[in-house]
């Protein structure tokens, strides 16, 4: 399980974000959300995560939603299903679940937020699985890939503007 802490902050989310992205990498990635049309059958406020796509959905209603870049998890690493948005943290510390310890013997206990090697990013949106998050990263590189080790990992813009939309309690779906 992911340990993940809220840090106080006094500048606005937006300067929070690009202090992340900036230390992630010395860039800010552009984002490629856009609205498109969505036909599936969700409330708004849903978040669909479609995993052969690589891309997350936010339904806004009125047949569309908006459709973000992901990394989703490296075969074997996906789950499917359906979890509910129970935290929502700015720049979380992350504490390695002991899958990715074993694979990564060398990772400290925990890695701060902010910190150019935690791979949590500007933001999280913890699932109530208690195991996944959705979140940014410190690898823009890897969005539209599977690398994860089941999380969904979003361009440091998008899961900031992921977050103001996103509600605890929302409903998150992945699908393949």
């Amino acid at each position: 399980m992911s340990a993940f802490r809220t840090t106080t902050v006094r500048f606005s989310f937006k300067a929070v974000v690009l202090a992340a992205a900036l230390a992630a990498g010395g860039a800010v990635q552009a984002s490629a959300r856009e609205v498109v049309p969505f036909k599936a059958a969700a409330e708004p406020g849903t978040i669909v995560v479609r995993t052969g796509e690589r891309h997350l959905y936010l339904v806004v209603g009125n047949g569309e939603a908006i459709r973000y870049p992901v990394a989703v998890g490296k075969p074997g690493k996906q789950w499917f299903g359906s979890e509910m948005v129970d935290g929502k943290h700015l720049r979380p510390a992350w504490v390695p679940p002991e899958d990715v310890k074993k694979d990564n013997p060398n990772l400290p206990e925990i890695i701060p937020g902010g910190a150019p090697n935690n791979p949590m990013g500007a933001a999280a949106l913890t699932l109530s699985g208690g195991k996944y998050a959705i979140h940014g990263t410190n690898r823009p590189e890897l969005i539209g890939t599977f690398a994860s080790y089941g999380c969904i990992r979003m361009h440091n813009d998008d899961v900031a503007d992921l977050y103001e939309r996103v509600s605890v309690g929302a409903r998150v779906v992945v699908s393949k």
